[in-house]
């Protein structure tokens, strides 16, 4: 389990076909990291947080999501709900159980393996500075930048 105060797990994924991404990375980073593309709360977390990236870039933070699913879904899934945040394909699961979200879950009895929706947030040096588990999305944005906001603001 990842916590607070612990170096982040780092990673190289791709964001496109020709395009990779490190994290941690040489700047502050919201981490965000979500089920599924274009389900009804992944797609409202990531519009939340694209309608949120200036202000995060204000503070001089990256925000970056995260899923399994591959890069051209979330090419699709970007270029429809107009999503300015890089998202990262994670379709191995390596970074997802280096970050302890690959979990097993239940549903209507059922028992399976799933991403537990989590969003952390890194600091430059690569330290875990907040960590959020078991996200629920309506106010969540705003929780993130505020903690973005007491570690970066100047």
């Amino acid at each position: 389990m990842i916590n607070i105060g612990d170096q982040a797990p780092s990673f190289t994924l791709p964001i496109s076909s020709d395009t990779n991404l490190t994290i941690p990375g040489d700047k502050p980073t919201v981490l965000f990291i979500y089920p599924k593309d274009d389900t009804p709360g992944c797609t409202t977390e990531a519009k939340e947080f694209s309608a949120a990236k200036m202000n995060f870039a204000a503070l001089g933070v990256e925000v970056v999501g995260l899923s399994p699913d591959p890069v051209k879904k979330h090419q699709k899934f970007a270029a429809k709900h107009d999503l300015s945040v890089d998202l990262v394909s994670d379709e191995q699961r390596n970074a997802l159980e280096a970050y302890s979200v690959w979990v097993e879950k239940s549903m209507y009895g059922r028992t399976y393996m799933g991403v537990e929706r989590s969003t952390f947030l890194i600091g430059a040096d690569g330290t875990i500075l907040e960590a959020w588990r078991k996200v629920r999305v309506k106010g969540h944005v705003e929780a993130v930048f505020d903690a973005a906001k007491n570690h970066f603001a100047k």
